[in-house]
């Protein structure tokens, strides 16, 4: 019995995340992020809604509004109360930190800080849905917990695209669930601007606003600061005929003119309204990435005409109580080590070769390298590659502090892809806490514009391994994300399809298509001939199908996979407790990307019809293609406007799109269906007569 109970101790130490206490049926309790510690000792006598009231000093004010908490109530007096809570501040714990303590009669949270304490309540929330929905007592169980990286940020890109704004709350509540304490919002033109109001954009929100969001965030522990890119990326500025005369080159709405004194009252002007828009951030993101000047013929080198606006920049930014975050790749372009920052290629030699030839163009612009700034390092393929953490060294060596940057989704169109990048996030993550580097972000960038909803596996993946490290396997993390995001009843294996979708999602990009070639189709001055796949011949029988045999057979593959997704859908919307509407989202997108496959499989019946019969039958389905496509599209985009705003504003001006990002090509969604829309005209024109 005693040899029994060590093993049930030590199993529990390590960090299991489900227990199976000796008088109840198998019950799983897990919390994300892992916690540092967590021990389940046995099964207690409360149920979940038998927790009906808490004592906390009047004086702490915690948001007791989501989950299994928002029935709580007060009492003063603590013998009535089942949860007693307080600060601790000799708590042993670093910032953020707390310890949770369930007994058979009490719940006992304690926090460093605010923060700790707000967290502990976010673990015990966690704990109690899932007591609730397998029917059982919360488990007697302690837990000491604390965050591994202090600064866990995921990035908010509203530049393509606005959400309706009671989104962005509920996105929040969701955001501190899992212990994000930070979000960088990259705002453009979406600040109704009070010193610059051409700039902003007619929809936009207003300072007051986003103070309001900024404000509820804060008392869930996260603080929202500002991205306002500058010098480069300014075409959301440039495009507008006022600002004409600031542009590096005439022709070009993408980049400042660094050596023009108008360039900086217009960007501190934005600066000024974005921060008070969100005054409790700490951060203000110049960006300054991939820009391209020439200081309009002054002769001054490109390196040279970054540092003078960056160094300008930061000064702002630090007179106004914020520390300048700056994408660190145009020093490192303009001293030739970039490249190996992502390049897998380089071997170590190759890369400490080129740094030793290279490294004195950066050595001579080390005393004008700002040292209030944090210079990020974007990486997200190979965060461990070689030459990246070379880099991020370098400067770190040199007196500057340094933070990452990882991706939960990149130019991936209708959802993430590579497993919502969970490999590079862990990575990054494990890495930075390694190293000791503070923080992480996590972009999300808009340029292909899928559904925030989306985008919650990365985050929460994001969330997992910022906080806890290397607690849990990649396997691991996706079943804790369906028991948490859905229900405990859906964290098996059998109810994944997440990684399925995204096959058929990445086959339907381009499936329609020549080649590749989605995010340039509008480039082409004809992509009506040019770029979309051919059509069978009624006169060359056969020939269509062995030209496209390849891509008829990964077709047909798509098809069986979007079948398994529906079904496992359709089970889980039946089952999940949580965030129903996130399954109907990913419905939509299975709809969608099975209807590339169908189209090219029923073009594949009419090609290789045997008899008139056939190829009437086959033709008929053909012409029926538009109003199926139409009627997909129309319920996608039901689902979507309960939360997302599709069209931009009547006069809206888009820029010239340097960067072919598929969101800013279309005033209204048709950016999203532009090939299916062009394949379905040829489908139109070729089929008219027949």
């Amino acid at each position: 019995m005693k040899i029994n109970k060590i093993i049930a101790f030590t199993v529990c130490l390590l960090i299991t995340y489900s227990c199976v206490p000796t008088t109840e049926k198998k019950s799983a309790f897990t919390i994300l992020p892992s916690p540092q510690q967590f021990v389940i000792n046995g099964t207690g006598k409360l149920k979940s809604e038998e927790v009906r009231y808490y004592y906390m000093d009047p004086k702490i004010d915690i948001p007791l509004t989501n989950g299994m908490l928002k029935h709580l109530k007060p009492v003063e007096n603590k013998s009535k109360a089942h949860i007693i809570c307080s600060i601790d501040t000799l708590l042993d714990t670093p910032g953020e930190g707390y310890t949770l303590e369930i007994t058979k009669s009490q719940i006992l949270l304690k926090g460093k800080d605010r923060a700790g304490l707000f967290y502990a309540f976010m673990t015990l929330s966690q704990l109690m849905e899932d007591a609730r929905e397998q029917d059982v007592c919360l488990p007697l169980c302690k837990v000491k917990d604390f965050p591994l990286l202090s600064y866990r940020a995921i990035h908010l890109d509203v530049k393509h695209h606005l959400d309706k704004i009671d989104y962005y709350y509920k996105v929040l509540d969701r955001l501190a669930e899992y212990k994000i304490n930070a979000v960088i919002a990259e705002v453009e033109d979406k600040i109704k601007y009070k010193r610059q109001p051409v700039v902003g954009s007619p929809d936009a929100m207003s300072i007051e606003e986003w103070r309001q969001l900024s404000c509820y965030a804060k008392e869930r522990n996260i603080e929202i600061s500002p991205l306002v890119q500058g010098l480069g990326h300014a075409a959301y500025i440039l495009k507008h005929e006022q600002y004409k005369n600031l542009r590096d080159n005439p022709d070009r709405d993408e980049s400042f003119n660094p050596l023009n004194p108008e360039t900086y009252h217009v960007q501190f002007g934005l600066y000024l309204d974005a921060m008070e828009a969100t005054p409790y951030g700490r951060y203000l993101h110049v960006g300054g990435d991939e820009v391209r000047t020439t200081g309009r013929g002054s002769g001054q080198s490109p390196l040279a005409l970054q540092m003078k606006w960056l160094n300008k920049v930061c000064e702002f930014a630090g007179a106004h109580g914020r520390t300048p975050i700056f994408w660190d790749d145009m020093p490192l372009r303009f001293a030739n080590v970039y490249k190996p920052t992502f390049d897998t290629t380089f071997t170590k030699q190759q890369v400490d070769q080129l740094w030793k030839d290279n490294e004195p163009k950066l050595l001579e612009i080390l005393n004008e390298l700002p040292k209030n700034c944090i210079y990020m390092r974007w990486n997200y393929s190979d965060p461990q590659v070689y030459g990246n953490i070379k880099a991020m060294e370098w400067f770190r060596q040199h007196g500057m502090k340094v933070m990452g940057a990882t991706a939960g989704q990149t130019k991936w169109v209708l959802m993430p892809q590579d497993e919502s990048n969970i490999d590079n996030i862990k990575s990054f993550a494990v890495s930075s806490i390694n190293k000791g580097l503070g923080g992480l972000l996590l972009t999300l960038w808009d340029d292909d514009s899928p559904h925030f909803e989306l985008y919650f596996r990365g985050i929460i993946a994001f969330a997992e391994y910022t906080w806890a490290g290397n607690k849990r396997t990649k396997e691991e993390l996706k079943s804790a994300y369906r028991q948490r995001e859905f229900s405990v009843k859906l964290a098996d294996k059998k109810c994944a399809f997440i990684d399925q979708l995204e096959k058929p999602a990445g086959f339907w990009t381009n499936a329609l298509l020549e080649k590749n070639q989605r995010h340039s189709l509008m480039t082409d001055e004809n992509p009506f001939r040019n770029d979309v796949i051919s059509l069978p011949d009624k006169e060359r029988k056969g020939e269509w199908s062995k030209k496209y045999d390849g891509k008829l057979n990964q077709a047909a593959a798509m098809l069986l996979i979007c079948d398994s997704v529906a079904e496992k859908i359709k089970f889980m919307k039946k089952k999940a407790v949580r965030n129903s509407y996130t399954l109907q989202v990913y419905e939509q997108v299975n709809n969608m990307a099975r209807f590339s496959p169908e189209a090219l499989l029923t073009l594949k019946k009419y090609d290789e019809a045997k008899n008139a019969e056939q190829e009437a039958k086959a033709l008929k389905e053909i012409k029926q293609l538009p109003e199926r496509f139409k009627a997909i599209r129309n319920n996608l985009e039901q689902v979507y406007r309960v939360t997302r705003i599709l069209e931009k504003p009547t006069g809206y001006i888009p820029d010239q799109n340097h960067h072919y990002h598929l969101a800013n090509q279309t005033l209204t969604f048709d950016w999203q269906f532009y090939a299916e829309s062009l394949f379905l005209q040829k489908i139109e024109k070729e089929f008219k007569g027949y």
